[in-house]
This record gives C-alpha cells, structure tokens and sequence, in this order.
C-alpha cells in the first residue's frame, strides 16, 4: 500500500509540473523578445538628398547665364569653353551629329559701348564670310530679319555655304556650313552672338538657337 500510494504522488507532482512548465516557458520567451528587440538600435527615417545643380539644371534643361546686361536660358547640352581670344566674352560647342565632322560652335561678343561697328556693318561683315560654290552671292541668299525680345532690338541673319573665319581665324574654309548670328542692342551697346558649324549640327540646334535668343532680357 505505501508503493501504491508513493507511485500515486509521484504521478501528481509530475502533472503539476506539467501545468506549471508553459507559463515558465511563455514567460522565458517574453524575455528573450524584449531583450532581442531592446537591442536592435531604433530605425533612422531617411534623409532626403538635396539634388545638385547639375540636376536642377538638367531637369529644366537650361542654366541660366548673364552676358553684360543680358539675362539668358542656356541649354545645358551646349558645353562653355574657354574664349579662344580675348575679344570673345564667352564660347559654347554644340555637339555635332553623326557624320560631321566638327561641333558647332557659338561665340560671344562685345567691344564697348559705342564700339564694334554698326549693326548693318557686322551683318554684312558675317555675310562676307560665307561664300557659294556656285559664285553667287550669300547677301542675296542670306535670310535676315528684325525682332524684339524684352525691350531690346534684335537683328538675326541666316546664312549658309562654305565658311571662312576671317583674318583672324587659320582654319582653311570649311563646305556645308551654316551660319546663324544674332546682334542685340543694349543701353550699354551691342553685344554679339554668332553661331557657325556644319549645316547637319546648326540644323540640329537651330530650335534651341532660337529658344536662347527669344529668351533674353534684361
């Protein structure tokens, strides 16, 4: 009777422990949690990045750029150089198409209030550096017109055929060229934007030629 009995109370304090063993357990694992999760640094929000300007930039497709008193939109893709003389105020390549040879190239001008010679005489000097295969003459096929832009006179000239720089360019002449210019007028004296690179490449940026020139002021 007292192994009967013995056995009998060891059975119960086994199911007791039974009972007892899942909120032991439960509560070990709790812990565990609390202590896992204590020890995992709190998560940081990102930082959202700043674009840079040659993001901004690019986005608008523009910078904008002060050339005397004149304000204007530069498209991006032009590329500024370094002026290759000491009269040219600034000087952008235009990247040239597939098949020509050269960039455009655009250059920037102005002498001084009062100075440089007149608008017409700065025209026809332009014109004079484009000759025809054929002999005829590039005044008569040139393409000049007159407009406004912010208050200022401008005078636009449109000409193409093979192109010699001047005297003060060595490049020999150069076949297929196009020629597109723009002289403004300002109250400190005309400044001067000339345009001239294969005809495939000033065909290619004739829209943001234009685009640029409309978007003077002052």
């Amino acid at each position: 009777m007292k192994g009967n009995d013995a056995l009998k109370g060891w059975t119960r304090f086994r199911r007791s422990l039974l009972f007892c063993l899942p909120p032991l357990l439960l509560v070990a694992c709790s812990s565990q949690q609390e202590s896992s999760r204590s020890s995992v640094p709190p998560e940081t929000p990102p930082v959202a990045s700043q674009p840079t300007s040659a993001v901004v930039a690019a986005a608008g497709g523009t910078v904008e750029k002060s050339f005397g008193p004149i304000k204007a939109k530069v498209p991006v893709e032009w590329n500024e150089q370094t002026p290759t003389s000491s009269m040219r105020k600034a000087q952008y390549a235009l990247p040239k198409v597939p098949g020509d040879g050269e960039d455009g190239e655009l250059a920037v001008f102005y002498f001084g209030l009062g100075q440089g010679g007149s608008v017409e005489a700065n025209i026809e000097r332009w014109i004079g550096q484009i000759s025809q295969p054929d002999g005829s003459s590039s005044k008569h096929k040139a393409k000049t017109r007159k407009q406004e832009v912010s208050g200022m006179p401008v005078t636009l000239v449109d000409v193409s055929g093979t192109y010699a720089a001047g005297m003060m360019s060595n490049a020999p002449p150069r076949q297929g060229y196009r020629m597109l210019a723009a002289v403004v007028e300002t109250a400190e004296g005309p400044w001067f934007f000339k345009l001239t690179g294969p005809e495939k490449t000033i065909v290619k940026w004739s829209a943001s030629f234009e685009q640029f020139i409309d978007s003077f002021k002052k």
